[in-house]
């Protein structure tokens, strides 16, 4: 009896003891406009919206180190004009802009500016290539650096991670 006593108590012991509590991770502040977006830029010309020349190309936004619902990155991973910036964001309605013209990558090109305005994600507004439902996401940019006071439409749709939708 005694026997099955310690035996008890051991295994008892290795239950309470061997458990580890598992945390589920977090999202950020910012995840329902956060991810990887394809998108394009255009720009009027007479009325008409032309293609910019840069095509297809990924965006990304994501939370500050700060992690706010109130800013968030946006990066064109160096592909359209290698801005890298910081905006203010509304959450609630999943819109964003720059209240005023902000360095587009302070580190690389400190006097290089860019005003983006009119930012909003539309959660499942956008069709991809393959036909799936995705996130959109539309802003306007305009470059202190342009040779004119032209102002881009960038749009596009939430990345997908599947090859028929990647470009």
């Amino acid at each position: 009896m005694k026997k099955y006593l310690i035996l008890l108590v051991a295994a008892l012991t290795i239950a309470f003891t061997g458990c580890e509590t598992v945390t589920e991770p977090g999202g950020t502040a910012v995840q329902a406009i956060a991810g990887e977006w394809w998108v394009t830029a255009e720009y009027q010309n007479a009325g008409v919206w032309k293609d910019s020349g840069a095509g297809h190309f990924k965006l990304s936004t994501y939370n500050t180190a700060a992690n706010e619902n109130t800013e968030m990155w946006v990066n064109d991973n160096g592909s359209f004009w290698n801005f890298h910036s910081i905006v203010k964001v509304d959450y609630t309605s999943k819109t964003f802009l720059t209240t005023d013209s902000v360095s587009t990558n302070a580190v690389k090109y400190p006097s290089e500016k860019v005003l983006i305005t009119n930012g909003k994600v539309l959660l499942g507004a956008a069709k991809t290539p393959s036909g799936a439902a995705a996130d959109s996401i539309v802003f306007s940019a305009a470059f202190n650096d342009d040779s004119g006071p032209i102002v881009y439409k960038v749009s596009g749709f939430r990345r997908t991670g599947f090859p028929e939708d990647d470009f």
